[in-house]
């Protein structure tokens, strides 16, 4: 039987970062994880062993800690292309960088006190290519949202093993991972970042919601109208059930005021948005 080697690539995952920049008493700091991942010119260390085409994931490391220190750490989508930038172009075998960072937000307190904001982290996926070429995917994960009502579900499949009942008024929440393409030059990320974010949450409160799945293509619209920059958004909307609990055994009602929160098994919709005249994502989605 004849093999051959398949797509492969090799990094440096989960390197933590915190990043202090003092402007006198007063200091402002960048929390992040950089995860790097090359690929290349790489049979020769598959087949045989061979590490000569190698470029070690503790250097990979190393240069995340010395560019924060060089270049310092602004917006993560900037320093992500700084770093592939510089994989990319370093060594005659590695062909192809993709930097993912998470960014983990924290609340002044102080001229140098802080408090971790909880829950919501910020992302980005840079690919860059020893000819240049770069794509941008920013996002976000964890940002939990919920609508006490204006959510229904009723007019599904029902076959011998439903027992869901119909639901004209339900709670609906759930945990948003986003992911949304840029295209061309983005003046300022952070900006784009607070306008997409702002788009996804307002058409999430303001979505009469006959299904999630609606819920789901009505925020990725809002996002592409509001925000020109971008060319495609990519959701996964965990369904965080909450179900009435029945109050009867201790004679009392319960007009959808009590809640259980199920955490699992729970629904997953994931889809996307785009415009129409998206052009060809390339390797963005990698």
């Amino acid at each position: 039987m004849a093999v051959k080697l398949g797509p492969n690539r090799y990094g440096k995952a989960g390197t933590r970062l915190v990043h202090v920049v003092k402007d006198g008493p007063v200091h402002h700091i960048k929390d992040v994880n950089v995860s790097t991942s090359l690929s290349g010119d790489m049979q020769a260390v598959h087949l045989t062993g061979d590490n000569a085409a190698v470029l070690p994931t503790d250097t990979q490391k190393n240069t995340v800690y010395a560019f924060a220190r060089k270049h310092g750490v602004g917006q993560i989508e900037e320093f992500a292309l700084l770093l592939a930038g510089h994989f990319a172009g370093s060594q005659p075998s590695i062909h192809h960088a993709r930097v993912e960072i998470e960014e983990y937000a924290w609340r002044r307190e102080g001229a140098h006190s802080f408090a971790r904001e909880g829950g919501e982290v910020r992302t980005c996926v840079v690919h860059r290519d020893r000819d240049g070429r770069a794509t941008v995917v920013s996002g976000l994960k964890d940002l939990v949202l919920l609508n006490s009502t204006g959510s229904e579900f009723h007019g599904y499949i029902a076959d011998e093993y439903t027992t869901l009942p119909p639901a004209t008024d339900r709670v609906l929440a759930t945990a948003v991972e986003a992911r949304w393409r840029h295209i061309g030059d983005t003046p300022s990320y952070g900006t784009s970042y607070e306008r997409v974010r702002r788009c996804l949450v307002e058409a999430f409160a303001d979505t009469h919601s006959r299904s999630l799945q609606q819920t789901l293509y009505a925020m990725g619209e809002r996002a592409l109208t509001g925000c020109e920059e971008i060319c495609e958004v990519r959701l996964a909307l965990p369904n965080k059930h909450h179900f009435a609990v029945d109050l009867s055994p201790f004679g009392l009602d319960n007009d959808n005021e009590v809640f259980f929160a199920a955490d699992r098994p729970y629904g997953l919709i994931e889809g996307s948005v785009l415009r129409e005249d998206a052009p060809d994502a390339g390797f963005a989605w990698e």
